[in-house]
């Protein structure tokens, strides 16, 4: 099968493997949870509701790069969910929070999809004898559920997520969470990602090898110091770059 260049392929999710589009600004959206929260004995208006919210995930210092998708991606969200139930006088478990939580994101996700190859991406580097990896600035109780409902479980060694680890990336922290505790070599893994100042940026300093694809949903930035770079979203390219296959340009 030829030898792969790397060992460890560590890979974001959103804007690297899953094109996504959220809206949590639709009034829609906050009328149904709403009612949603109603049935429970939790009685909101949207407009209440959605402020409570805002004051329960309000951080010291808000981060402008954020995306909805990846929306307080260092706290636990179903505890939000859950003490908003409380708020109110109505009683609520874990389990009943979850379930605010996923249908408040079904009712915001707009696109949910896998960019073209990626599953054949992630299975050749599995045959190849590599381990792939999963390291996301992501809510734990939105992501695991759309890896499954898009197929991609099965495809990751290990899957780390920022709101069970309780940090994002670039901390290093959070890298370092995954190559402690999965015993990877720096010198034998590489990131994959499309944000300069998170994915590359923190891998780098890491140890890491870095590659940087520019994708639909990338911040606009400068570009950033990576290993290897892609200028749009072509993972039959990434392949090639990822498995060594002469030919392939490095670099910008």
């Amino acid at each position: 099968m030829g030898e792969l260049p790397y060992e460890n392929y560590i890979f974001d999710l959103y804007g690297t493997l899953v094109d996504i589009r959220t809206r949590e600004d639709k009034p829609a959206a906050w009328a149904a949870l709403a009612r949603f929260y109603g049935y429970y004995g939790a009685a909101y208006t949207p407009a209440e509701l959605r402020t409570a919210f805002a004051q329960l995930t309000a951080e010291e210092t808000p981060d402008p790069r954020r995306q909805n998708y990846e929306a307080w991606p260092e706290i636990e969200l179903e505890t939000v969910f859950r003490q908003l139930f409380r708020q109110k006088g109505a009683a609520a478990g874990r389990e009943l929070a979850v379930h605010a939580g996923q249908f408040f994101r079904a009712m915001t996700t707009e696109r949910l999809r896998l960019y073209d190859g990626v599953p054949d991406l992630l299975q050749t580097l599995r045959q190849k004898g590599g381990r792939v990896y999963l390291l996301s600035n992501a809510q734990q109780i939105f992501t695991a559920y759309e890896l499954r409902a898009l197929g991609l479980t099965p495809y990751f060694d290990a899957v780390y997520l920022s709101s069970a680890c309780g940090c994002k990336k670039p901390d290093p922290r959070f890298f370092a969470r995954l190559l402690t505790g999965q015993h990877l070599d720096p010198a034998r893994s590489i990131m994959v990602g499309n944000d300069g100042r998170c994915d590359i940026d923190g891998a780098r300093r890491a140890g890491l090898a870095t590659l940087y694809v520019r994708s639909n949903l990338s911040p606009q930035e400068p570009w950033p110091r990576a290993d290897l770079t892609l200028r749009t979203m072509d993972i039959p390219a990434m392949a090639r770059l990822l498995t060594g296959v002469p030919g392939e340009a490095k670099g910008v």
